[in-house]
C-alpha cells in the first residue's frame, strides 16, 4: 500500500442455513470451502448456531482457521455457541477486537445483532444481524439497532446480515438515512435467487463495492448465496 492509497478490507455476509445445503445434507466442511473462497478478511454469518439447547456451533471451531484462513471473534453467547443469536463473525489473524456490545433485538421471535469495533488499518465498527420474518417487527428492530449506535462515539460503520428484506423504499426506508445501501444481487433463494435478502450498508465515510461471486453449479452449501464487498476507508 502505497502513501497516497486508501486501506481497504473485504468484507462479506452469509446466511450459513447452519450449514445445511439445497440438497438437505448438513456439511460443514462444503461451508468452510466456500467461506475460503471468498478470500474476505471480515465475514458475518447468519445461522453459524444451531437453534436448540446451549445452540452449539454449526461449524467445526477447530477447523475454521485451517480451511478459511480466518478465526472466530469472540462474541459467543456461551462455550459452544460461535456467535449471537446465531450471529457469527470471523476475521483475518491480526484483526482483533476492541469492543462489543450485545443486542437482543424486539419482536415475538428471538432475534439479535452483535456491534463490534475492530482493530483494522482505520477505526471500523462492524454490525452482524439477523433480522426477523415479520415486517413490523424488522422496523422495531431497525430501529433498535440504530438506537444502539447512536449510544457509542462515531465511528465508520458496516452493517452485514440477513435483513430478511426485499424492500429497500419501505422495508429499508428507517436505515437508509444515515445510512447508504449498498446496491447487491439477488440472494435467495440460493438455486435460482431473485430475492435480495441479504445486505451490506455502511455510514457515508465509507465507500464499498461489491464484488460478483457467481455460485458454483448444482446444490448449493445454503439456501442463501454470499454477499462480497471491497471496503475502503474515505
Amino acid at each position: 500500500m502505497t502513501p497516497d492509497s486508501k486501506p481497504s478490507l473485504r468484507v462479506a455476509s452469509w446466511n450459513i442455513h447452519k450449514a445445511v445445503g439445497t440438497d438437505r445434507r448438513r456439511d460443514a466442511d462444503r461451508v468452510l470451502a466456500a467461506i475460503a473462497a471468498l478470500q474476505a478478511d471480515i465475514v458475518a454469518l447468519q445461522e453459524a448456531d444451531r437453534r436448540l439447547g446451549d445452540r452449539p456451533s454449526a461449524l467445526p471451531r477447530d477447523r475454521i482457521g485451517a480451511l478459511t484462513g480466518l478465526e472466530p471473534l469472540p462474541i459467543g453467547r456461551n462455550a459452544v455457541s460461535l456467535g449471537w443469536h446465531g450471529n457469527a463473525l470471523l476475521a483475518r489473524p491480526g484483526i482483533h477486537l476492541t469492543g462489543v456490545d450485545h443486542l437482543d433485538l424486539p419482536g415475538h421471535e428471538p432475534r439479535g445483532a452483535v456491534i463490534v469495533d475492530l482493530d483494522t488499518p482505520a477505526p471500523l465498527r462492524v454490525v452482524a444481524v439477523h433480522l426477523g420474518l415479520l415486517r413490523a417487527a424488522r422496523r422495531r428492530q431497525l430501529d433498535a439497532i440504530k438506537a444502539a449506535l447512536n449510544r457509542h462515539p462515531t465511528r465508520p460503520t458496516v452493517i452485514l446480515g440477513d435483513f430478511n428484506e426485499h424492500s429497500r423504499r419501505v422495508g429499508l426506508g428507517r436505515i437508509a438515512t444515515p445510512f447508504v445501501i449498498l446496491p447487491t444481487d439477488p440472494t435467495f433463494p440460493a438455486r435460482r435467487p431473485f430475492l435480495p435478502l441479504d445486505r451490506i450498508v455502511h455510514s457515508p465515510d465509507l465507500d464499498l463495492v461489491p464484488l460478483g461471486h457467481p455460485p458454483a453449479p448444482g446444490h448449493q452449501p445454503s439456501d442463501h448465496l454470499p454477499l462480497l464487498a471491497e471496503l475502503r476507508w474515505r
